[in-house]
């Protein structure tokens, strides 16, 4: 998936629970705009910061908790990016008490084509845009076109 001139990606794997769907949500939401590096470094402040991505307490978090964490020096500090994964943990709330788990959420998207299924999914979840849905898909294992294909279809090759 990452273009050639990516030093590493982060591995790609079916999360072993719904808190790992959000992790993944997350991580493209944080990568946009930073190098692999970067986030990687980071990324276990990111799992303390962020109650190793406990989908219901993340969603509860407060006003203070979002200053709490612009102010955290072992994350990303920006607001707008951490506001946006509250916002995408209480979606997936709400996206597994209809379907009984995130995974149950991708199943209900089966049978579209990965334009159709991502489509949906950026509009649901903030902070999320074409590659961070490409990422999200591609980091968990669901079908996805080939790297090249997709850009191609973007305009992007």
């Amino acid at each position: 998936m990452p273009d050639a001139n990516e030093r590493k990606a982060p591995p790609r794997a079916v999360p072993e629970n719904d808190a790992g769907y959000l992790e993944k949500i997350t991580q493209a939401v944080f990568q946009a705009g930073f190098s692999w590096k970067v986030i990687e470094n980071k990324w276990p402040n990111f799992q303390k910061a962020f109650a190793e991505f406990d989908i219901d307490a993340v969603a509860a978090f407060t006003d203070e908790d979002l200053e709490r964490l612009v102010e955290d020096k072992g994350i990303v500090r920006n607001g707008r990016k951490i506001a946006a994964t509250i916002h995408n943990a209480q979606v997936c709330q709400k996206l597994i008490a209809q379907y009984g788990s995130f995974p149950g959420y991708l199943r209900s998207l089966d049978g579209e084509d990965y334009w159709a299924r991502a489509k949906k999914f950026v509009k649901q979840f903030k902070f999320m845009g074409d590659m961070g849905a490409y990422f999200f898909f591609w980091s968990v294992g669901e079908d996805v076109p080939e790297y090249e294909v997709w850009q191609e279809a973007r305009g992007k090759s």
